[in-house]
């Protein structure tokens, strides 16, 4: 049965509102155009839907039957449209973002609390894991996107954007002061107790890389989850600790860590922004991704 669905929207409103005139005032349509759709309705079901009487309309048996459904299935329709409506004016939702703590801390942080102002009812989920990973849950549509640190081997289809450009250094407690003022060969970091990242991480795959370039091979004596508790354990004299420098920064300043120095810098490298073309991200996470792409 094929039946025109704006049939079912007048009948709907014919039934809420008891009558022919007040349903076309509510739809801003005439009243024969109402009554012409309600004779079309019945003649696609085979049956009468209301009686007419002087006070205007009442449904049939049928009528009240069909609108029994009827009712549930426009209403839930209706507020699938406003809850659309918020979502697309800002004013509910949900954004999805994958991130590292480094990402998170040093890079996202001030975003989230500018958009959580603006936007205080878009919900916020924020995955915490590195890149590799970050990038698999892009990958299967988990989230909207992802801001990690290079390098990055990733799908062709991925966009990425450089956002800020970072660097890594090799930092020591107390300890080691002996090597405050020596410009050291990276082939020392072979003789000494060092503490770095997993090795699931894009950080550690980068400097490993960049290490073998120079023909030194660490074996940490810590692989440590997050560059905050590395940085602790540097601290701690538990060995020479590999971070991203702004970990380290405040720890330099106040003398609890020094920042060794080598022949040569380790090069820079870059957080970044990265979407999936295929999985369209939410009208929420375009709004911060807006957001991030103006400043």
């Amino acid at each position: 049965m094929n039946v025109n669905l704006e049939h079912y929207k007048v009948f709907y409103h014919v039934a809420m509102a008891g009558g022919i005139t007040l349903a076309a005032e509510e739809l801003s349509i005439s009243q024969p155009a109402v009554s012409q759709s309600l004779k079309q309705l019945e003649s696609n079901l085979g049956t009468s839907l209301f009686v007419r009487t002087s006070k205007g309309v009442r449904l049939t048996a049928e009528g009240e039957l069909l609108f029994s459904y009827v009712k549930r299935g426009y209403e839930s329709i209706l507020l699938g449209e406003n809850k659309l409506s918020e979502m697309i004016n800002m004013e509910n939702g949900e954004i999805r973002i994958g991130a590292s703590d480094m990402t998170l801390q040093f890079y996202l942080l001030p975003y989230l609390e500018k958009f959580h102002e603006l936007y205080p009812k878009i919900k916020v989920t924020v995955t915490n894991g590195p890149t590799p990973e970050t990038l698999r849950y892009l990958q299967e549509g988990r989230i909207d996107f992802g801001v990690v640190s290079t390098p990055i081997i990733c799908k062709q289809d991925f966009h990425i954007t450089k956002v800020r450009e970072i660097g890594d250094v090799f930092v020591a407690g107390s300890k080691f002061e002996h090597l405050k003022d020596k410009k050291l060969p990276y082939k020392a970091l072979e003789e000494l107790p060092t503490i770095c990242l997993e090795q699931n991480t894009s950080t550690r795959r980068y400097i490993d890389h960049y290490l073998e370039g120079k023909g030194v091979v660490l074996n940490p004596e810590f692989e440590l989850a997050t560059s905050e508790i590395i940085v602790q354990f540097a601290i701690r004299n538990l060995g020479v600790a590999c971070v991203m420098k702004d970990f380290a920064k405040k720890y330099i300043e106040s003398g609890e860590l020094i920042e060794l120095k080598f022949e040569c810098e380790i090069p820079g490298r870059n957080f970044c922004v990265v979407t999936d073309q295929k999985n369209p991200a939410s009208s929420a996470a375009k709004s911060l991704l807006n957001m991030m792409d103006q400043t």
